[in-house]
């Protein structure tokens, strides 16, 4: 099952645990999505420590169908963020999860 997680639970999760007003957990969470965004435009990739590494792959234009009427189009150059994660994010997850596949 999957489940949406929200800047909005993100804020709650920092106002919850750190004591934080609700403004300022808003204000930390989206400084932190700033400075990844801005760091990904400048430099296209950011790596936290023991989390991952966030990168941008440039895709090329290619020739796309649309399944319903088989009409094909071309899809056109874009820039894509790809997610590593780290060995110790892998161990955790390998440790603590459920292994639900």
């Amino acid at each position: 099952m999957r489940i949406n997680l929200t800047k909005k639970d993100l804020i709650n999760a920092v106002y919850m645990q750190l004591g934080f007003s609700k403004q300022i957990a808003e204000n930390l969470i989206e400084e932190f999505f700033s400075i990844i965004v801005t760091n990904l435009i400048e430099n296209k990739s950011v790596k936290i420590s023991k989390f991952g590494t966030f990168s941008i792959r440039s895709k090329n234009p290619r020739i796309g169908r649309n399944p319903k009427t088989k009409e094909k189009k071309e899809i056109s150059k874009r820039n894509v963020v790809l997610f590593k994660p780290s060995k110790e994010f892998k161990n955790f997850l390998n440790i603590t999860g459920d292994n639900a596949s």
